[in-house]
């Protein structure tokens, strides 16, 4: 049976249930993925354990206590102009990719936030079709300055 599984600022996980959160998106984001180390700030952020952190929450979809997908939103704390929440991490097991987890998961997740969604996908990323079925548009293109530091 699945089940879903919210973490936010009032249910956190516990650091074995961070460690298991990271460790499946490390391993399940394949190249989309992060370091372990900014998968948890994100995860951190979500559930307010991090200084100035505004929230959000981590959605783990599991059957028979097996992960089967996770994601995590974070409260951008704007309206209007920009979203008020940001998808930076999903990911879908290996093993059960191609049976609907990440639609249930997408379903869920936009049903928990409060407000519109954001989200960035590499344009040959599979799971942008799946976005577009959602809703999701592709209304701008997005530039980035990494400054040296």
């Amino acid at each position: 049976m699945n089940n879903f599984k919210v973490f936010n600022t009032i249910n956190k996980p516990q650091k074995q249930e961070k460690e298991e959160i990271v460790n499946f998106l490390y391993q399940h984001l394949d190249e989309y993925g992060d370091t372990k180390s900014d998968i948890l700030k994100c995860l951190d952020f979500a559930v307010q354990d991090s200084e100035n952190a505004l929230g959000g929450f981590a959605l783990i979809l599991e059957e028979n206590q097996e992960i089967l997908g996770i994601t995590i939103i974070n409260k951008t704390g704007m309206k209007g102009y920009i979203p008020e929440n940001i998808l930076v991490y999903i990911a879908v097991h290996n093993k059960a990719r191609g049976k609907g987890v990440g639609k249930r998961l997408m379903n869920k997740a936009i049903e928990l936030a409060d407000g519109d969604i954001a989200l960035h996908v590499e344009p040959n990323n599979p799971a942008k079709k799946l976005y577009e079925k959602l809703g999701f548009e592709n209304k701008y293109l997005e530039m980035r300055l990494k400054k040296q530091h």
